[in-house]
C-alpha cells in the first residue's frame, strides 16, 4: 500500500499516565483509505488508550500519530469535523428524547445529516420520541452510532460498537458498517467479539500489554496457527495403528478416550493422507472434524505466548543473578 493512501499512521507509539503506567509500549501501523482495521486485545491491553491519542482526546507520551496527514491532537481542528467517534459509553441527558439529543449534537456537527436520517440508518426512526432514560442498552448504543454519523465522516472510529446488542443488531451494525466501507469511509474497529473482527475486518492486529503481538489480515494471523483434525479411533484400532505421525504432517496430538485431536500446519496433506488410511483399512472415521484455525484460537494462543514471554524475560534478571552468585 503506498504511504500516500494511509489515512491513519501510526509510528512508535506510547502512552504512559501519571505513576509511570506505560500503557501503550511503541506500537507502529498504518491503516488505508476505505480500509477496516480491527484493533484487537485483552481487557487492559493497551486499546482505548491508543485509538484516544488517534480520536484526538489525548496527547501521546511518545512517538508520532497522524490522522487524515494532520496532528489529532494539536491540529484538532482540522481533523475532528472529517472524523466519527463511538466511544465505548455515551453520556447524554437521561431526560432527553432521542431525537432532541440528535438535534442537540448536530448543531455541534458541521455538515450533519437530518436527524431523521440519521436514526434510521441505526434503525432508531421509530424511537425519536423516546426518552433516553426508557432506551435498551442496546438502543443506547445504536444512538452513539447515529450520533458519530452525523457528520459523513471520512474517518470512523468504532469503540465496542456492538456491546449490548443482541444477534439480530449486531448483524444490522455490521451490514450497515460493511455499507459505509463500501462508500469509501475509513474505520478503525476495537472489539472484543472475536467473529465480529473476522467477519469484518480488512487487516487486524492484536494487542497485548502495550505492544502489537501480530498483525496481518485475518487469513494470515489465523495461519500462524496450527490447524486441528478429530475422530474417534475405530473398534479395534489404537493410536499406534495409524501411519507414522510426522510424515502426516502432525505437530502435536492429545487423546481423550477414543477421541483423537491431531494439529497440522498442513490441513490438507494431513486430512487426504489420513483419509486415505482408513479408506485402505476399511474402516470410518466417526466424528471427523477437519478445521483451520479460528481467530479466536490464535487470539488466545498469541496472548499466551507473549504472557510466557513476558514472564520469562521477568525471571532472566533473577535467573542471571542466581547463576553469578553460584560461580562465584
Amino acid at each position: 500500500m503506498n504511504t500516500d493512501d494511509h489515512v491513519i499512521e501510526v509510528t512508535d507509539l506510547r502512552r504512559v499516565y501519571g505513576g509511570g503506567f506505560e500503557a501503550v509500549r511503541g506500537i507502529s501501523f498504518a491503516v488505508g483509505r476505505g480500509e477496516l482495521f480491527a484493533l484487537l486485545g485483552t481487557n487492559g491491553a493497551g486499546k482505548t488508550s491508543t485509538v484516544e491519542v488517534l480520536e484526538g482526546l489525548a496527547r501521546p507520551t511518545g512517538g508520532r500519530v497522524r490522522v487524515l496527514g494532520h496532528d489529532p491532537y494539536a491540529e484538532r481542528s482540522l481533523v475532528r469535523p472529517r472524523i466519527g467517534v463511538m466511544l465505548q459509553e455515551g453520556g447524554f441527558p437521561s431526560e432527553l428524547t432521542v431525537g432532541e439529543a440528535v438535534r442537540m449534537w448536530a448543531g455541534c456537527t458541521s455538515g450533519s445529516r437530518p436527524t431523521g436520517e440519521a436514526l434510521e440508518l441505526v434503525g432508531l426512526g421509530h424511537r425519536s420520541r423516546v426518552r433516553i432514560k426508557q432506551l435498551s442498552g442496546g438502543e443506547k448504543r445504536r444512538l452513539d452510532l447515529a450520533l458519530a454519523l452525523l457528520g459523513r465522516p471520512e474517518v470512523l472510529f468504532l469503540d465496542e460498537p456492538t456491546t449490548g446488542l443482541d444477534a439480530e443488531g449486531r448483524v444490522e451494525t455490521w451490514e450497515l458498517v460493511r455499507a459505509l466501507r463500501a462508500s469509501g469511509t475509513t474505520v478503525l474497529l476495537t472489539t472484543h467479539y472475536l467473529e465480529e473482527a473476522e467477519s469484518l475486518a480488512d487487516r487486524l492486529a492484536i494487542m497485548h500489554a502495550g505492544r502489537l503481538a501480530v498483525s496481518g489480515t485475518p487469513a494470515e494471523v489465523t495461519a500462524t496457527q496450527p490447524s486441528q483434525i478429530s475422530f474417534e479411533l475405530p473398534d479395534g484400532h489404537h493410536l499406534g495403528d495409524l501411519p507414522p505421525l510426522g510424515p502426516l504432517g502432525v505437530t502435536a496430538h492429545e487423546t481423550a478416550g477414543r477421541t483423537v485431536k491431531l494439529r497440522t500446519d498442513a490441513l490438507q496433506q494431513t486430512a487426504t493422507r489420513l483419509l486415505l488410511w482408513a479408506q485402505d483399512a476399511g474402516v470410518e472415521l466417526r466424528g471427523l472434524d477437519v478445521r483451520s484455525a479460528s481467530l479466536e484460537e490464535a487470539f488466545l494462543r498469541i496472548a499466551r505466548d507473549v504472557k510466557q514471554e513476558d514472564a520469562r524475560r521477568q525471571d532472566a534478571p533473577q535467573q542471571d543473578a542466581l547463576d553469578k552468585e553460584k560461580a562465584a
